[in-house]
């Protein structure tokens, strides 16, 4: 599994034809762009001063890496079409592989080179920020324990920390909505967190409006996958299979792609 490296992108470089722009080709500083090679790819044995100082073995091999968002994704394992990892952390990101590559500078949306499948992402300023602005991770875990997570809750808003959002709608100016605020707190956090699960499920569906593959089943990251009763919340709203991906470290994901390139060394 490899992406593009995310630098060369910034430079003009097509995931999608596998080469820099023919215009960029013919300039005279043309030389000097950087080759592009997946991630994973053995490059280089490890050199033989640093072999020795830390005790690699001699045929430790070099590979390239990636972004430390994408080796998260590959640290879940995800492979199929129509898969994809929620990441429940200070805001709620999204990554869903598809066959369709997905550009829309509107809503921040763009797609990595996976093999030979796209990962289109996007992410929203809710999440777990707004979380901590309202409640301590004590409260969060206690209330959390009395909701019941079949039933919807009646409330509606739109949680953001403060005016501001990217995706799935894309209105620097939207504000906060988080009132009326009810006095029970198991309540109010009960409609909080199905809130952030519609606005998950916006999410997903604009990717699909946009022409990605329909999502099949969520995997989830982040702080927020701890929490089994929202993770019980998103299933029903999004009307799929929800789960904690076992894996979530970049650095898992890194040791994987550093795996396969070992595996099809060819220096």
């Amino acid at each position: 599994m490899s992406n593009r490296l995310f630098n060369v992108f910034q430079v003009g470089y097509d995931p999608e034809a596998d080469s820099y722009p023919a215009w960029l080709v013919r300039q005279p500083y043309s030389h000097l762009l950087p080759s592009v090679v997946a991630p994973g790819t053995p490059i280089a044995y490890l050199k033989e001063d640093i072999r020795s100082k830390f005790g690699f073995q001699k045929d430790c091999v070099v590979c390239t890496g990636t972004t430390d968002s994408i080796a998260a994704f590959l640290a879940a394992r995800v492979s199929q079409t129509g898969n994809a990892v929620t990441s429940l952390g200070s805001t709620l990101a999204i990554k869903l592989l598809s066959n369709t590559r997905i550009e829309d500078s509107r809503f921040g949306v763009y797609s990595h080179r996976l093999d030979d499948k796209w990962l289109v992402g996007g992410a929203s300023n809710s999440g777990g920020a707004v979380l901590r602005q309202l409640f301590t991770d004590d409260q969060l875990e206690k209330l959390s324990e009395q909701i019941n997570p079949f039933e919807a809750s009646p409330l509606d808003y739109y949680p953001l920390p403060k005016a501001g959002e990217r995706f799935p709608v894309s209105d620097p100016n939207l504000s906060p909505r988080l009132l009326p605020r009810p006095e029970n707190d198991v309540d109010y956090l009960h409609g909080i967190l199905e809130s952030i699960a519609r606005i998950e499920a916006k999410a997903y569906g604009l990717l699909k409006e946009l022409g990605a593959s329909q999502v099949k089943e969520v995997f989830t990251a982040g702080g927020g996958a701890k929490n089994e009763k929202w993770t019980k919340i998103r299933e029903r709203v999004l009307g799929l299979p929800v789960s904690r991906a076992i894996q979530t470290e970049a650095s898992y994901g890194a040791a994987l792609l550093a795996l396969k390139g070992a595996q099809q060394n060819i220096l």
